[in-house]
């Protein structure tokens, strides 16, 4: 091992790992870490509803890689050398257990992001990681003197000071308008627009008005007029529809619903286990089974009732009717209003403080083996800096912690 200069740009959840692992791997390594703002960790700190989502317990990369809307490929062999398997081990090993929920994504067994940051913040100090907080990288250049040139760096900072260094990693995270991105494309990287990918629907519809927070477990989910679909968890919102089922959708339809100006139809169907017309033979076998129940008192088809009773008004029927004075166009109009409800959306809204955009450096410009910049000896990247972004449940982390390990172990040397 030699001794060498390591700055590390960017103060989240991959800057923090790569600093680590790159100090661990290399006593003599001088790794120093610059954060612009006055708070470390900050996603870490919000993830899960300041439970910290870590990982997720999926162990297979092919099967992992396909939770990325973009990235996936290249983090194939990424994750075969570093998975959420190891996440589990490397936090263990200092003193944090994980837990993992039934739908597989992974918490500390404390519920408290706290025990993340305190375990990061350790490893950190033990390891020497010298951190300095408002104290952003203005400028990344390469000095043009001597052969030395070709791995060394001149980073001027925010303070107006000037330090050298053998190698930089760039984990500024994705908003557009990072540093990093600037100093990336100096160096002539290309920068894939930076758009949300982790957002919710606005939606003003009468059947949602009044129902925050009813929630249906199992629900599908799709754009019209495009092939984006997705199912699971719905949750009805103050401003319109969010959950898993939402979630998704917004992460692999990135680019497109940001082309649309987040304008579109989303089709909803409440009860994926039916199409219409088993809906309607559902509808009609509880006509003949309760004929004199009223009919917002009791849903068949599972659905919660505050919900029934929206859709059995935008059907077109008295909510106090009973069972038996439904026709059978009326129980068209149910079902359909139950399995192929369309929704304007007008808008989106950022999914809490857990934002996460897709673009940043092209993969194609990036070693994943490394993470080091194929234009740029001792240049590398990790996180939100690259176009790779996962859908919700702990897989953006991941991507965090594989990338950041990667860079720490090559810079290490």
């Amino acid at each position: 091992m030699s001794e060498r200069q390591v700055m590390v740009v960017g103060g989240g959840a991959a800057g923090f790992f790569g600093a680590i692992v790159c100090a661990e791997a290399n006593p003599l390594a001088r790794v120093t870490l610059y954060e612009a703002t006055a708070h470390l960790l900050a996603k870490v700190k919000v993830s899960g509803g300041g439970r910290c989502n870590v990982t997720h317990a999926c162990f297979e990369p092919r099967e992992l890689t396909k939770r990325y809307p973009r990235g996936g490929r290249e983090l194939t062999g990424a994750f075969s050398r570093f998975q959420p398997r190891d996440t589990i081990a490397w936090f263990e090993e200092r003193g944090v257990k994980l837990k993992t929920e039934e739908d597989g994504r992974m918490f500390p067994t404390t519920d408290d992001s706290q025990t993340i940051i305190d375990c990061l913040m350790a490893a950190a100090r033990k390891a020497g990681v010298i951190i300095r907080t408002q104290c952003g990288v203005k400028t990344v250049e390469r000095p043009a003197d001597g052969a030395a040139a070709r791995s060394a760096f001149r980073l001027t900072l925010t303070t107006g000071e000037v330090v050298n260094c053998e190698r930089v990693l760039l984990a500024t995270g994705g908003n557009k308008s990072n540093a990093g991105f600037e100093v990336a494309r100096r160096f002539g990287h290309t920068i894939e627009e930076p758009v949300p990918s982790l957002f919710t629907f606005h939606i003003d519809d009468p059947r949602l008005k009044e129902l925050a927070g009813v929630s249906v477990e199992d629900a599908a989910t799709a754009v019209a007029g495009t092939k984006l679909q997705e199912r699971g968890p719905l949750l009805v919102t103050h401003w319109g529809l969010s959950g898993p089922a939402v979630l998704k959708l917004s992460a692999w339809g990135a680019r497109l619903l940001a082309e649309r100006d987040y304008r579109f139809s989303l089709r909803v169907n409440w009860a994926p286990m039916f199409n219409a017309e088993t809906a309607r033979a559902e509808l009609e076998r509880a006509r003949t089974a309760e004929p004199r129940k009223q009919i917002t008192t009791w849903c068949p088809l599972g659905v919660p009732l505050r919900l029934w009773e929206r859709l059995v008004i935008a059907a077109g029927v008295l909510p106090t009717a009973p069972w038996t004075t439904l026709g059978n166009a009326a129980l068209r109009a149910l079902a359909a209003q139950v399995t192929e409800a369309e929704f304007a959306v007008s808008g989106k809204s950022l999914f809490k403080e857990e934002f996460v955009t897709c673009g940043g450096v092209r993969l194609s410009e990036v070693d994943f083996k490394t993470m080091e910049s194929r234009l740029v000896p001792g240049l590398h990247f990790a996180g939100e800096m690259l176009d790779v972004d996962g859908v919700t449940g702990g897989f953006n982390f991941q991507a965090a912690w594989t990338t950041g390990w990667h860079a720490g172990r090559a810079m290490a040397g």
